[in-house]
């Protein structure tokens, strides 16, 4: 069975997730506030950051900034793509 949020990001009622996808209260806030769809437009923001960053994921230092972009990305006012990216030409 599926379930229906209003999605914060996307702004209108889409499916939801099966599962938390984030340990705590971050998890369970964006379980009950973000639509699968939402949520790959963020795995792929994110792979776009670890990229560009070059970070190393394991890191603490890396797992806190991602945590808070993520925190941006669907409860405040967004994250930026690093200054001068140029996103490929998909044709």
């Amino acid at each position: 069975m599926t379930n229906t949020v209003h999605c914060v990001k996307l702004g209108k009622d889409a499916e939801g997730l099966d599962r938390a996808p984030y340990p705590g209260e971050l998890g369970q806030r964006i379980l009950a506030n973000v639509s699968k769809e939402a949520w790959q437009l963020w795995l792929a923001h994110q792979t776009m950051l670890i990229n560009e960053y070059r970070l190393v994921p394991i890191e603490p230092k890396a797992r806190a900034f991602l945590e808070g972009e993520m925190e941006k990305f669907f409860f405040g006012a967004g994250s930026d793509a690093p200054e001068g990216f140029v996103a490929p030409d998909d044709t």
